[in-house]
């Protein structure tokens, strides 16, 4: 079940937050852990299993890590935890890789060699195990609770709003907001705006625009317009796809009175690679940073240290996208940049022309991220050097249909004024509780509140007319990704694969 569908949209969703709201306080975290897992078991029953025993393993981890801090015994459930989770990882997601890696070493197929097993992936597999990492270290560190019961564990690692593809969540951030939260009425709109928003990114943008990266990526030493063409859109593509299925997730946990921290922010006006990853997918950065970039050394080994440690925590964030070289070099491009950046060999600027050469530097690792193997992405990046002409084959440009190029060209618009389009947003919002709260003023009707009563219905009139101006404009993007869904094929999130 994917969020950009009729299904979740008029049946899961309605129904789960009708029970939601209708459970006592004690009992909600029991009603997310069952919705969750009927989300989940709505893709597969059978990985319900693993998710639930990776869920109940490392929540008996966290209880011998805590009853033994500090001590032997302690450090040995810590990495007993750990080991299972990585083991879990491994043979879902990356065995068959080996395998494949290590035939190829000897010239020969994994089949030819007699142990090639066909290992479907779990759909959120690496999310909740890096969660549930996190918590074994938290939980050893002293940085999170482990007297937390099984169900509000269990509901943490299986919210369904970020259970599928993030943002990584630390339950040592959320643990408070499990044992006590409010879903008030602002949260709620609030919410339902946000998820809207990334449903129209996610629907009308990504998707829209999608085709244009497929042809690229599926043509045969494509021509340098389609070659950039293709590229250029796969980059907006995931950007929406991703920060849609972020803002989604939100707005969803907003609903259920959560507050999520945020994953994105407008990353395509960085003037740098380091000042990209603090901007993209702020979740696994943070995630990266304090899991792996620091245990490693961070920068208290010397300047040498610091820079190999960067390049291979970005290269085991490219692996964890996927089993693939294609992910390994991705990985090693953003590594060796971030190096560089910190080196001041490549000077961090101000600026269009930084911006421009941060984009240019963010694409070409785009294009290896979204290649099925190397020799795609080495032959759409002929096509952008203009190895492969200029001239575009008739049964090509055909495919070029006139309404992804004007969608290309509204995400681009999009992309580039996105800070400015959420400062409206936050502005509509604002204006939205404000007139709320005007509205109490008129109420009243004595001393220092009776003048405010006189100037309360003036400032109420503007503010409700924004706010119904502002609550139309999103029934009307709602609507037109309800139109959108309809007539579309099943389009699940890009990061469902990783």
């Amino acid at each position: 079940m994917v969020f950009a569908s009729e299904t979740f949209l008029f049946l899961f969703l309605p129904l789960f937050l009708l029970a939601y709201f209708l459970t006592p306080r004690r009992g909600k975290n029991l009603t997310i852990l069952l919705g969750s897992y009927l989300f989940y078991a709505w893709w597969r029953i059978d990985f319900l299993g693993l998710l639930v025993a990776t869920t109940v393993f490392t929540w008996v981890c966290g209880r011998g890590i805590a009853a033994h801090l500090g001590r032997r015994r302690g450090k040995a459930w810590l990495v007993a935890g750990l080991g299972g989770n990585l083991a879990v990882l491994g043979t879902f997601k990356y065995l068959g890789f080996f395998m494949d890696s290590l035939a190829a070493a000897f010239g020969t197929t994994p089949d030819q060699l007699g142990f090639h097993w066909q290992i479907i992936l779990p759909i959120g597999v690496s999310f909740y195990v890096f969660q549930s990492i996190s918590y074994l270290v938290d939980v050893w560190r002293k940085d999170a609770p482990a007297d937390t019961g099984l169900i509000d564990f269990a509901a943490f690692i299986a919210l369904f709003p970020q259970l599928i593809a993030g943002p990584i969540l630390r339950f040592k951030d959320l643990a408070d907001q499990f044992r006590d939260r409010r879903s008030t009425p602002e949260m709620v709109a609030d919410g339902f705006a946000r998820f809207t928003i990334g449903l129209a990114k996610k629907v009308l943008l990504a998707d829209a625009i999608a085709p244009l990266a497929d042809l690229a990526f599926t043509t045969a030493d494509p021509a340098s317009p389609v070659a950039w063409l293709g590229a250029v859109a796969y980059m907006l593509q995931l950007y929406f796809d991703f920060s849609g299925y972020s803002d989604m997730a939100i707005g969803l946990g907003m609903i259920m009175g959560f507050r999520f921290t945020e994953n994105f922010n407008t990353p395509y006006v960085s003037r740098s690679i380091t000042e990209f990853w603090r901007r993209w997918h702020i979740s696994l950065s943070v995630w990266l940073r304090d899991y792996l970039y620091i245990p490693l050394g961070g920068n208290r080994f010397g300047t040498a240290r610091t820079y190999f440690n960067l390049w291979i925590v970005m290269v085991l964030g490219g692996l964890w996208h996927g089993a693939n070289w294609t992910f390994v070099i991705w990985g090693a491009w953003h590594g060796t940049w971030l190096a560089l950046e910190r080196a001041k060999i490549v000077p961090q600027g101000n600026g269009a022309l930084s911006v421009l050469r941060t984009l240019l530097t963010v694409l070409v690792g785009w294009v290896f991220f979204r290649a099925a193997d190397l020799d795609q992405a080495l032959g759409v990046l002929a096509g952008m050097a203009g190895l492969n002409g200029t001239a575009i084959p008739f049964d090509i440009a055909v495919q070029i249909r006139n309404e992804a190029l004007v969608f290309l060209a509204l995400a681009i618009m999009v992309a580039a004024l996105e800070p400015r389009l959420k400062d409206l947003v936050r502005q509509w919002r604002a204006q939205d509780i404000s007139s709320g709260t005007a509205a109490g003023l008129a109420g009243t009707d004595s001393g220092a509140s009776g003048m405010a009563s006189v100037m309360a219905p003036t400032r109420s009139a503007t503010a409700a007319a924004s706010s119904l101006a502002g609550s139309l404009a999103l029934a009307l993007l709602f609507t037109a990704c309800v139109l959108r869904i309809s007539e579309a094929a099943f389009t699940p999130f890009l990061y469902f694969q990783f």
